[in-house]
């Protein structure tokens, strides 16, 4: 028996719900404007399934969707404040440890990822999580529409500046 179309719709939601939680986290750290934001990606995700090709992978045209929905957002949204006071258990980056002291180092470095990753642009935050995300360049270029050399820079940019935050960081909090 064929699904129908919002069976279909739920089914790839569900699916690739991460994609919408890293994206509205990653854009949005007012806990109460963040379920706004979700529910606009889905309204517009669920406008657009029409129009999706079968012929591409989902999970690119939705990311496509999303951060597209969220850079809009955030502009209409200026009240949202640059740095996160969180770290959700959820997030891709917790890890368990045993040690008190390198998990407050983690937590510390976290921290500052999370600020240094909020302080970017638009264009290069998609990147980055896309990057962390461990999209392949071609499928970040597909997503964000710039050519696979400038995916490849930039990350390699973004990478240098964030290497030298926590570089001056550690210099400061050693002083």
């Amino acid at each position: 028996m064929e699904l129908s179309k919002k069976d279909r719709f739920i089914q790839l939601i569900d699916e690739h719900k991460k994609i919408i939680y890293k994206i509205v986290n990653s854009y949005c750290p007012n806990r109460v404007d963040r379920k706004d934001l979700e529910q606009e990606i889905i309204i517009q995700l669920w406008s657009a399934f029409d129009a999706y090709n079968t012929d591409y992978k989902y999970s690119t045209w939705m990311y496509r969707i999303a951060l597209n929905v969220a850079i809009s957002f955030y502009r209409k949204e200026r009240k949202w404040a640059l740095k996160r006071d969180f770290i959700d258990e959820v997030s891709i980056f917790n890890m368990e440890t045993n040690n008190l002291e390198q998990e407050l180092e983690r937590d510390h470095d976290i921290k500052l990822l999370q600020q240094f990753i909020n302080n970017l642009n638009e264009l290069d935050k998609a990147l980055i999580l896309l990057y962390l995300d461990n999209k392949k360049h071609n499928e970040m270029s597909e997503i964000l529409g710039i050519s696979k050399t400038n995916v490849a820079t930039k990350i390699a940019r973004i990478k240098i500046k964030l290497k030298k935050e926590f570089e001056k960081n550690r210099d400061n909090g050693n002083k």
